[in-house]
């Protein structure tokens, strides 16, 4: 289209939604989804350290197995968690609350470490955070509270 000069009347107009809808569109694409009207996004949280703060080692998390389950694990001695690093395998042990600590019963044979949480932190918020067959994960998470967990480190 050509016009010499200035759009006047019904093209101008026309020319007046046009510029508006796709101001309209570009504002809408904009928007995150789920977002409520009038509502204005957030500016991005800032990205998470790669490292832990407790112990600034590089996290190095393992995606989880097909056929597996994430199960987080916290043992009875934390100290345990300096020597592991994704990737490793470990026989997972639980001595149930009111046993004797010889009586441990193996839960999951050659378990593997996708990520060791906290591993230097002293406020209890250390985790070994293993992949495990759903039937393994089931008696894991079902040990009576008060069950200690350990781990038998594999070469």
């Amino acid at each position: 289209m050509r016009w010499r000069g200035l759009p006047r009347g019904g093209s101008l107009l026309r020319v007046v939604l046009v510029a508006a809808l796709l101001g309209l569109a570009a504002a809408v694409l904009q928007t995150p989804a789920g977002c409520p009207p009038g509502a204005t996004p957030a500016p991005p949280a800032p990205a998470a350290p790669s490292s832990s703060p407790a112990d600034g080692r590089p996290n190095d998390a393992l995606p989880l197995p097909g056929g597996s389950v994430g199960v987080p694990v916290r043992l009875a001695e934390p100290a345990a968690l300096a020597v592991l690093r994704p990737g490793a395998r470990v026989d997972l042990l639980v001595v149930p609350a009111g046993t004797a600590a010889g009586e441990a019963t193996l839960l999951a044979p050659r378990a593997l470490v996708l990520d060791v949480v906290g591993a230097g932190a002293l406020d209890g918020s250390s985790a070994l955070y293993l992949a495990l067959r759903p039937e393994q994960a089931q008696r894991a998470v079902g040990v009576p509270e008060g069950s200690r967990f350990a781990v038998v480190v594999r070469g």
